[in-house]
């Protein structure tokens, strides 16, 4: 490098007019110097170096050349270029830096006043007023409102009053068509999902090739070129601009269906003061399956009518959190050894996090310490029924974790993030195996034998502070007889099978 520039120096010197190119093929990058001039000064355009070859280039500048600048630059199609530029002065080289350093401040002022552009969008739908429509936009907004108004509120009614502040008209066309009985009544069992729904309110949008009656449906006129075009007919959904066009078709059908009238030529109306609309105003569903909506204007929640539940309603204090276990137990596996031992309706639901973690949410409140409980008592002890459990096979390996649904709020609220959530929570530092909460609130962290330090006279497992016996739940963690025949049951149906292995 240092042999280079001499040489190009040198070749200025003599013939400064000249378009002196010195070109390097090396393996498939193609490496070369070219003369150019940079504000007024001869310079030279550094193209196909690797960024450790630049970082070469600049070292060696540095050190040899007083006269040479390494600086880097934007071109009008915004795209870095790497230059090296001759100066003759100390004064000179002080000039060309400060050049750059403007022309850097321009380029990102205009790229600032370029991604601010759209932020006068959401000011002018906040000044003015307008209709929000959506389909299923809990989200949505909340994105919006994080994006271009400040940190999500910590509750559920300050985020509804600060949207409802800056959105006072929002229809989502979701909780529309669930909660009219007209279109109820057209739509009968179909799916609710967005694409569904605009199949069967727009078919003339959504099928053009079908024949259907052009007085009882709207016309939406769409202005775009061939690639827009060519999308729209394809019916590209999930795509942001295609979902938006059919929630607003979706919408317009539904007012029609409503009893509201689009006429050709006919003065805007004006959705947001029209009685037909106002009951489905400012209702949204916080999530897919909370089974209630949420009025903007007032943050209360309450119970929709309209929701059929298909899936079991979340109840945290029901919830228990598994992590560390072996990667091979899949959901059935994970219900089927629970249900074993606290009974086939035991479980509501199982959510697994990743390959290694779960949340099991019980059927009583009761069963999550019963199964902490269970959970330490197993690990503590090595006797046969523990090893022939059916907790054994969630235990085994000695990695796993248990815990009630706060401590899986604690991991998730931490700052760290991790790609496995058992690194995730040893990460947030967490050591202990089990953790358990009485009924006053008082939680007691249970530790494996290998977390005791010599000398410590503390057993690995203590009893629950302020915890009263229970008869009944100690009764049911006390070994009986038939758990006692159901083991060597298991042990003969074991040994059976190693003796036919070994045959």
């Amino acid at each position: 490098m240092k042999n280079r520039f001499h040489q190009w120096c040198d070749e200025l010197i003599k013939s400064p007019a000249k378009n002196y190119r010195l070109e390097e093929n090396s393996d498939s990058n193609k490496m070369q110097f070219q003369t150019v001039f940079f504000k007024m000064r001869p310079a030279v355009l550094l193209d196909g170096f690797s960024s450790h070859q630049l970082k070469l280039i600049r070292l060696v500048l540095r050190k040899h050349f007083k006269d040479l600048v390494y600086v880097r630059s934007v071109d009008e199609n915004a795209m870095w270029k790497k230059i090296v530029v001759y100066t003759d002065s100390e004064e000179d080289k002080a000039s060309l830096r400060k050049e750059v350093q403007e022309d850097l401040l321009r380029n990102t002022e205009a790229r600032v006043r370029s991604a601010v552009g759209f932020r006068h969008v959401i000011d002018l739908l906040t000044s003015e007023e307008k209709l929000i429509v959506g389909h299923n936009c809990f989200l949505d907004i909340a994105h919006i409102y994080c994006k271009f108004f400040g940190p999500l509120p910590s509750s559920m009614v300050e985020f509804a009053l600060a949207v409802h502040k800056n959105f006072p008209r929002i229809i989502d066309t979701r909780h529309l068509v669930n909660s009219s009985h007209v279109i109820q009544y057209l739509m009968k069992r179909s799916s609710k999902s967005l694409s569904s729904i605009f199949s069967l309110l727009c078919p003339r949008i959504s099928s053009p090739s079908l024949h259907v009656a052009s007085n009882s449906y709207v016309k939406v006129e769409v202005q775009a070129d061939e690639t827009g075009s060519s999308c729209f007919n394809s019916g590209a959904k999930h795509e942001a601009g295609y979902d938006a066009f059919m929630t607003g078709c979706v919408f317009a059908q539904a007012c029609s269906h409503l009893g509201m009238k689009f006429e050709l030529h006919s003065p805007s109306i004006d959705f947001s003061k029209n009685d037909k609309i106002q009951n489905y105003m400012n209702l949204l569903y916080p999530s897919w399956n909370s089974g209630t909506v949420i009025d903007l204007s007032t943050g209360i929640e309450n119970p929709d009518s309209s929701y059929k539940r298909r899936y079991p309603q979340i109840v945290f204090s029901n919830i228990v959190l598994v992590w560390g276990f072996p990667s091979n137990i899949k959901p059935k596996d994970l219900k089927e050894c629970v249900c074993k031992v606290f009974g086939p309706d035991s479980i509501t639901l199982i959510f697994f996090v990743d390959s290694t973690a779960a949340l099991i949410q019980f059927s009583k409140e009761d069963l999550v310490n019963e199964f902490l409980i269970l959970k330490d008592n197993l690990e503590s002890n090595d006797d046969p029924i523990s090893v022939l459990h059916p907790l054994a096979k969630l235990l085994e390996g000695g990695n796993t974790h248990a815990a009630n649904y706060e401590t899986y709020r604690d991991i998730c609220g931490s700052s760290i993030s991790k790609v496995l959530f058992v690194d995730q929570a040893e990460a947030v530092g967490i050591r202990w195996k089990t953790k358990v909460e009485n009924g006053s609130g008082e939680t007691q962290k249970f530790a494996s034998s290998s977390e005791i330090t010599p000398g410590d006279n503390s057993p690995a497992v203590k009893q629950v502070i302020g915890k009263k016996n229970d008869p009944k739940r100690q009764s049911h963690h006390q070994v009986s007889c038939e758990d006692i025949l159901d083991s060597l049951h298991a042990s003969k149906l074991l040994f059976e099978k190693q003796v036919r292995s070994t045959r």
